[in-house]
């Protein structure tokens, strides 16, 4: 690759099966100056890196065409392929102005896939299906050598379009296609006067194509759905007027309103108006949640009751839908271990099966004098055993029905690697604050010692303003609440997994666990006593002081959330273990975890967190659950980090995957979901396999001929698509 390289990404239509998107593969990875190749079956994307001084789009685009699939840049309207479909996309209305207000607004109704008689696929199988009715109809009536040449003018006629594609790809470097193998078989039965039979093995080839193009539309269907979540308008305010603009032309700030019935159109933050949100197409959740001015709500949820106005926060591209399909859609480039090596395996599988075939069709005749007519059949036969359709469709076909089903109830993993890795998770460590408790603590003792109660509460806050950890929101918003003025800080410096200090008149005033101010000698015998008394009762105990007196102690309380201990419990059935990391006093992490059933770790810092799961992860496979911000570190050191927090930028894009519902009980879902996943994977290669396995035997015993060949093929592809699609029905509960 040349310094002219550059990341070029196109969609290509009229892929349904794995088989294709070798193709596709192959046929670029064959041009010169292109590297890089990742084609995407499920999400019909080509990404590659191109030297364009070598190698132009138009011709990489050329080479797509000619094996009869369509081809697109990003982002253009999708080309309608030779030979198959496109799943049709909804249109954007124009906007419009108003200033009434219309009816309860509908989330636009997208376009209705074609029928399946509709499409190139499906009008080859009527014709194929019409061609061999008839020529039954001359076999009933005429029989004879008429009837023979009708079935042979029949196959040819019908194997022509399959003949041309192989044809294709074999210019593209590709012989061992399914196309060829099917043309060779056909043709070859011809010669050994099977001419019937091989009119049917071109039509039950045509129906399996048929139904492998319409699983992988249900498939593509699933994950396609979650953009169909967001309205594709929305009511604008401006001054006194509301006027109806595209949703995807908000600006941050702007105001918006969302009206009983309506979706909301983007992610914001309530400023009017209250009422009940149904946030299920975003977390699942099925009960709708009240929503205040202030509370934060997500594009696409619904608002059942009352009219809102909301102030936009996140632009059309990074809405929490948004990202959550781009996590997905990107999801498949990350495939899974089994996957990868079901893809090296497949490239030596077909011609081995090829070799058989034909080493099948000669050796007998020649070594023992069977006869030639019943050996070239069974090696025609053994040909349309070697397609690996199935097999290669097995594992993305799962990982996308089992990421799509985690998307909609609020479980997101980026992609099959993460899948399978969560899928063998034995221990989950999980973060304290914000992930096991609800991250809201709140002010249980105030004790001053060298003042007042307001002047405590005042020096605190004047220390934690405008920190975003929970215990320095509780502190401020208590100070708030008594109407206390707060004096003003400069300086303000967190120390990590202790406090904070800040410079307050010219004094450096420090907020901090006990510890601290014992290092710093102002803590006596008695109050340390007092400190220990209230973490004893499961309490966090800060210390306001300057390094030459302590102005007092306050202690705080964050409960558990009420989840936590059925999570514990559910994980020790499923034979996986929990550990408590957390930087909290131990007495305290100690009088949660005691209510939680679960071993703590206690007095971390971050970077203790990190050794503490790189020590854990040396006997076990360790997930690790945190708020995906002050966790980050021991989040990448685990085997798959998990972050919790209602689908903020930082855990969707820190972690392995995300829990949007805030759900203790999700971690559970989220192993199950992936166990489940990885269970359909090994019985779509056992089914892949297993068939072609039996009909390979079977075909060489004389047992079974060309059509059971046929179905050994698109039959298998079928039935793992459609096992795969299951998980889309999948509820972890119930498991």
């Amino acid at each position: 690759m040349t310094e002219t390289a550059d990341l070029q990404e196109w969609r290509v239509t009229g892929m349904d099966c794995g088989a294709c998107a070798a193709k596709v593969r192959g046929a670029v990875e064959a041009l010169p100056g292109v590297d890089g190749v990742e084609v995407t079956l499920m999400n019909e994307r080509l990404r590659l890196r191109l030297d364009t001084a070598t190698t132009s789009r138009e011709s990489v685009e050329k080479a797509i065409r000619r094996l009869g699939y369509g081809v697109s840049a990003k982002g253009a309207e999708p080309e309608k392929p030779k030979g198959g479909f496109v799943l049709p996309e909804g249109a954007l209305p124009g906007a419009s102005e108003t200033n009434e207000t219309p009816a309860v607004e509908s989330a636009p109704t997208p376009p209705a896939d074609p029928a399946w008689y509709a499409i190139p696929k499906g009008r080859y199988l009527i014709a194929t299906g019409l061609l061999l009715a008839a020529a039954w109809v001359v076999e009933l009536l005429v029989g004879g050598p008429i009837a023979h040449w009708v079935f042979v003018l029949v196959t040819v006629i019908a194997v022509a379009p399959v003949a041309r594609r192989a044809a294709l790809m074999a210019r593209a470097r590709m012989p061992f296609t399914i196309e060829m193998l099917m043309s060779i078989a056909a043709i070859g039965a011809l010669f050994v006067g099977a001419a019937e039979e091989a009119a049917l093995v071109v039509f039950l080839f045509a129906v399996g194509e048929m139904l492998e193009g319409l699983a992988a539309s249900r498939a593509r269907g699933s994950i396609r759905a979650l953009a169909d979540l967001v309205p594709k308008t929305a009511r604008l305010v401006t001054g006194d007027r509301i006027r109806e603009v595209p949703a995807d032309s908000l600006a941050i700030g702007q105001i918006v309103q969302a009206r009983p019935g309506d979706r909301i159109p983007a992610d914001g933050v309530i400023v009017s108006g209250s009422s009940g949100v149904d946030e299920s197409p975003v977390t699942g959740e099925s009960v709708p949640v009240l929503k205040e001015p202030g509370d934060a709500v997500f594009a696409g949820a619904i608002n059942t009751e009352g009219e809102l106005r909301i102030r936009v926060e996140k632009a059309a591209e990074d809405n929490t839908i948004s990202r959550i399909l781009h996590l997905v859609e990107e999801a498949e480039s990350a495939r899974a271990p089994v996957e990868r090596f079901i893809d090296r395996f497949s490239r030596v599988y077909m011609p081995a099966v090829v070799g058989v075939a034909l080493l099948a069709a000669i050796v007998p005749p020649l070594a023992f004098g069977a006869p030639w007519e019943t050996w070239i059949y069974r090696g025609l036969a053994l040909l349309l055993i070697g397609c690996p359709c199935a097999l290669v469709i097995s594992v993305p076909a799962a990982v996308a029905a089992g990421l799509s089903t985690g998307a909609r109830h609020g479980l997101l993993m980026k992609g099959g690697a993460v899948m399978e890795t969560a899928a063998k998770t034995s221990l989950v460590a999980f973060d304290k604050t914000g992930t096991l408790t609800e991250g809201r603590p709140q002010i249980t003792d105030l004790l001053p010692l060298n003042g007042t109660e307001a002047e405590l509460l005042a020096t605190a806050a004047a220390v934690e303003t405008g920190s975003s950890h929970p215990l320095a929101q509780a502190i401020v918003a208590r100070a708030e609440a008594r109407g206390i003025a707060v004096p003003q800080s400069t300086s303000a410096t967190a120390i990590p997994g202790c406090g904070a200090r800040a410079e307050i008149d010219g004094e450096i005033w420090n907020v901090g666990a006990p510890r601290l101010a014992n290092e710093t000698g102002v803590l006596s015998a008695a109050d340390s006593a007092t400190a220990h008394r209230l973490e004893s009762a499961g309490k966090t105990v800060v210390a306001v002081f300057t390094p030459e007196r302590l102005l007092g102690l306050m202690a705080l309380r964050d409960e558990p959330r009420a989840d936590a201990a059925e999570a514990v419990s559910a994980l020790k059935q499923m034979g996986i273990s929990s550990v408590m990391l957390t930087g909290d006093n131990p007495v305290t992490a100690r009088a949660i975890a005691d209510g939680l059933g679960i071993e703590a770790r206690a007095g971390l810092l971050p970077e203790d967190k990190v050794t503490a799961v790189r020590d854990l992860a040396r006997d076990a496979h360790v997930m690790m659950v945190g708020d995906g911000i002050n966790d980050a570190p021991a989040l990448a050191t685990a085997h798959i980090g998990i972050a919790m927090g209602s689908g903020t930028h930082v855990a969707l894009e820190t972690a392995d995957g995300a829990l949007l519902r805030d759900r203790v009980t999700d971690v559970v879902e989220q192993i199950r979901l992936a166990r489940a996943t990885m269970a359909n994977i090994r019985q779509n290669v056992a089914i892949a396999l297993g068939l072609k396995g039996v009909f390979l035997v079977t075909t060489l015993l004389g047992l079974t001929g060309l059509w059971i060949a046929v179905m050994a093929d698109t039959g298998a592809t079928v039935l793992v698509t459609m096992n795969a699609l299951r998980l889309l029905r999948f509820k972890a509960e119930a498991q």
